[in-house]
This record gives structure tokens, sequence and C-alpha cells, in this order.
């Protein structure tokens, strides 16, 4: 009975082939989840700028889509609210968007250190990262202006700018939340923030 144990202990001819096996299974498996890791840093970019640009065209339609619409005049204290459009974004890579303006025209990442251009019907969007798109609004003329609350609780025409800056709305990153828009009428119509 002593021969029978130490023969069943002493064999040894299969021991080394289950290590190698898993060495190799568990190399394979590491390799396929490198390759899908390095796959989706490459591919998750470009996801994220499909569902941007979606979202920036979706808001673009909305923008369009209330300039034919009635637009509340300022000098009328009671009048009734314009046109309203609301934007729900989310764009948590994007350092601003410009509504009709262009804020950093030399592009360095420095909103205040040049003159704003007029960019009418133009949505900019700057990525984190450097990365500029521009997106333009087909249809009539849109004038956009920053709006501001009065004394009385009305969103009016925010005339207090700095000198540097004109018309235009820019909202700063990251962009999220529900954005307001109302058509009103001054001397003319213009396409005004409520936020």
């Amino acid at each position: 009975m002593g021969s029978k144990i130490r023969s069943f202990l002493a064999d040894t001819r299969a021991a080394d082939t289950i290590p190698l096996k898993m060495v190799f299974y568990l190399s394979i498996t590491g390799a396929i989840i490198l390759l899908v890791a390095f796959s989706w840093n490459n591919v998750s970019p470009l996801y994220s700028g499909a569902k941007d640009s979606k979202q920036i065209n979706d808001a673009a339609i909305g923008l369009m889509s209330i300039q034919n619409g009635y637009a509340r005049s300022l000098y009328e204290l009671n009048a009734p609210a314009g046109s309203v459009c609301n934007l729900e974004l989310y764009l948590p890579d994007v350092s601003y968007l410009a509504l009709g303006v262009d804020p950093d025209p030399d592009m360095n990442g420095n909103l205040s250190d040049t003159q704003w251009t007029q960019e009418n019907n133009t949505i900019i969007c700057q990525y984190e990262n450097g990365a500029r798109n521009r997106y333009i609004i087909d249809g009539e003329l849109i004038d956009f202006i920053r709006g501001t609350l009065d004394e009385e609780g009305r969103w009016v025409p925010d005339r207090i700018q700095p000198a540097d800056q004109i018309g235009g709305i820019v909202i700063e990153g990251p962009v999220a939340g529900t954005f307001k828009f109302e058509l009103v009428l001054e001397d003319k119509k213009y396409t005004m923030s409520r936020f």
C-alpha cells in the first residue's frame, strides 16, 4: 500500500500543462482587453463629437423655427411673450458655444483679448482640446442678443456689455442645461437669451 501512495505522489506527467494553458489563455484574454480599451479610446471622441453635432443641429433647427413667429415688442410693457425656443444641451467637453458671434477670432483660447466678430446665423463650438466646429443656421438673418432681467422682472436686452463685445451670445462650458430663447422686437427682430 505504501508503494501505491508513493507512485500516486510521484506521477507528475501533466503537472506543467495546466499552468501553461492558463498562462496562455490569460495572456490572450489580456491582449483582447487591451485591444478593446485602445479601440474605445480612439472611437469615443468620434462618438462624442457625433452626439454633440446632433444636439447643435437640433438647436439650430429650434432657433430657426421661432424666426417667423410672434416677436414681443420691447416698447409695450404688458406685451405677451414672443415665440420661445427651449434648448436642452449637454456638451461636457465644450469650452464655449457662441451664437451669432466669434468671441475668439485669433483662436488662442482667451475670449477677452481680441474684439469679437459678428457671425450671423452661426453657432461656433470650441472644444477644450482646441478643436472648433462652425455650424450654419439656414434661413433668414438671425440677430442674437444677450438678455437680462430688469427691475420689474421682465426680460430685456442686456445693454451693459464690454466694449469689445458686439451682439451675440456666448455660453461658456461645460455647457449643460436648458437654454431659453425668445423672439423680441425693438428696432428690428432679435433672438434674445433668457438664461
